[in-house]
């Protein structure tokens, strides 16, 4: 792969942080940009100040959907480094939904490269607070203009970076979710297992309705048999029924969560039984009327861990850990967040520091 050439913004004024950041409301100064072609493969990789793009109303992906994206953050590290979590998960991920597509893989060494690069140069704009985030927004677009249900020929990879604080406006309090069985959000076997804009099309509906419900989110079922928990559209679900810890398995139809991952190696660690397997809404509720379920909780990018403190399905409400935040669903928000921040051990070797010059 070539060296990534540079266009640097210079900042007459210094980069100073909205006191309530939301999600997704801020951009950075600069954005990482590639481009992709039959006979050359991935090239013109650069670094350049943000700006609109310029496309022709043709361009594949507005009118078929060839478009998939990820998530990560960086964050300040206790003794002041940058760190990024996990970036090669994320375009290992990306790569697996490019396949799903059509659209070509990634170079998985050189894009975590770049992304620290373009961390590094935007530095000014990681928060420093223990609250807020840089959010890392990967993307990749077919870009022929071309009207015609095909694949694309040529491809734009791009990196762009958004200070954010909580994903959910309760924060880390617990959420309210809506178990959907009216509509489906993605089917086995086809684009469930991808980070593809496709996926939250489909589920706008459904979480349009439980917000006029008083509803955070949505809690899908699986669309073949409208049986089984699958996820929610924001984070992957886990409930604990006694003492064990259930996540739905990964049967095509659901995100595989870089975030699900690691709460699964972190309870596994810490001597918790953890089962991925399928769990039916049944059985759910039939374990929830025994008073078997302790908790409800939710993991992601975004939202790290989620305490949900009530379900509704059809006419019944229900209320997980009294309402309010569970054990263990602040345990893993605490040892997580600080592992992402530096405060402990990483164990398992999870965090990637972002080298900063020292006259930088």
């Amino acid at each position: 792969m070539e060296k990534i050439a540079y266009e640097i913004l210079e900042r007459e004024e210094p980069v100073v942080l909205a006191e309530n950041l939301g999600f997704g409301k801020y951009f950075t100064d600069h954005i990482f940009v590639m481009d992709y072609s039959p006979a050359k493969g991935w090239h013109d990789a650069k670094i350049m100040p943000l700006r609109n793009l310029s496309l022709h109303p043709a361009t594949t992906f507005i009118h078929y959907g060839q478009t998939i994206f990820e998530g990560l953050k960086a964050y300040y590290g206790e003794n002041g480094d940058i760190l990024l979590f996990r970036p090669e998960k994320n375009y290992q991920r990306l790569n697996n939904s490019a396949r799903r597509l059509c659209m070509p893989e990634v170079d998985i060494d050189f894009m975590v490269e770049a992304t620290k690069e373009l961390v590094r140069i935007d530095k000014d704009w990681v928060p420093r607070n223990n609250s807020d985030t840089l959010y890392v927004r990967p993307f990749m677009v077919g870009s022929d203009p071309f009207l015609g249900v095909r694949p694309s020929a040529d491809y734009k990879m791009f990196v762009m970076l958004s200070p954010v604080g909580a994903y959910y406006p309760e924060g880390f309090k617990p959420v309210k979710i809506l178990i959907q069985d009216d509509y489906v959000r993605a089917v086995r076997k086809g684009l469930g297992e991808c980070k593809t804009a496709a996926n939250y099309a489909a589920s706008m509906l459904g979480a349009e309705i439980a917000r006029k419900q008083g509803y955070t989110q949505v809690l899908w079922l699986d669309a073949v048999e409208l049986k089984y928990i699958e996820e929610v559209g924001t984070m992957n679900i886990f409930i604990q029924i006694g003492d064990e810890v259930i996540t739905p398995k990964l049967t095509g139809g659901i995100l595989p969560g870089i975030t699900r991952l690691s709460v699964i190696d972190i309870l596994r660690d810490w001597g918790m039984t953890v089962t991925e397997r399928q769990i039916s809404i049944d059985e759910f509720m039939a374990e929830y009327d025994k008073g078997n379920v302790k908790e409800v909780f939710g993991s992601g990018t975004a939202a790290v861990i989620s305490s949900v403190g009530e379900l509704k399905y059809k006419d019944r409400t229900l209320q997980v850990s009294g309402g309010e935040i569970g054990p263990l669903a602040q345990k893993l928000f605490d040892h997580l967040t600080a592992i992402q921040r530096g405060k402990v051990e990483d164990k398992f070797g999870w965090t990637l520091k972002v080298e900063i010059p020292v006259n930088a």
